[in-house]
């Protein structure tokens, strides 16, 4: 598959089949994936391949999550829906953004997270158009952060580390129609054109 090919064809998954996913399968993504430009080749993501009970231990803390905010009248969102998507799926690939380095001045912790979590965004669609090549399905999820801290407490992940989001990833039970898009024409700005 060519890479113009594998941005158009690429879609949201949110049904999936039951069926694994091989461990060489995961592992031959997550190469590709790392192959994503990186600012200063900082390669600040980090990947946590979820699977069987652990895979349902997320599940049921976003669940958990979802209850405690209705009870509390707060609003959750899309999350009960991304949740029962994520229950389908035999995988879940939770991404996190490193800490800056000790030698980053604290002044500018925030312009490094802000500069390293483009690349971390770079690294996720990498990974989503890279599972076209195995016939996989996935679904960017950004619901997880509903359950931030409780996500990188179970996971014993460094304090200065970023959640940024789940990849769902299974053979998709559907083929969903291309969604509409905006042209580049109506939200490009091109001075002296």
């Amino acid at each position: 598959m060519n890479a113009l090919q594998a941005i158009r064809d690429r879609r949201s998954i949110r049904r999936f089949r039951d069926k694994p996913v091989s461990r060489e399968t995961i592992e031959r993504l997550l190469d590709a994936t790392i192959q994503a430009p990186s600012a200063k080749n900082g390669q600040p993501w980090r990947f946590v391949v979820l699977e069987g009970e652990h895979k349902e231990h997320l599940t049921t803390l976003m669940h958990d999550k979802a209850d405690a905010l209705t009870a509390q009248g707060d609003g959750i969102g899309s999350l009960r829906w991304t949740v029962n998507t994520m229950e389908q799926a035999p995988v879940a690939i939770v991404i996190i953004n490193t800490a800056p380095p000790e030698e980053v001045p604290q002044e500018f912790y925030d312009d490094w997270n802000f500069v390293m979590l483009q690349s971390t965004g770079g690294a996720i669609q990498t990974m989503l158009l890279a599972t076209m090549e195995w016939g996989l399905g996935s679904l960017w999820i950004c619901d997880i952060l509903f359950v931030t801290d409780e996500v990188m407490s179970w996971l014993g992940r460094d304090k200065g580390e970023t959640l940024v989001a789940a990849v769902s990833l299974g053979y998709p039970a559907e083929d969903p129609a291309a969604r509409p898009r905006t042209s580049w024409q109506e939200i490009t700005d091109w001075p002296g054109a």
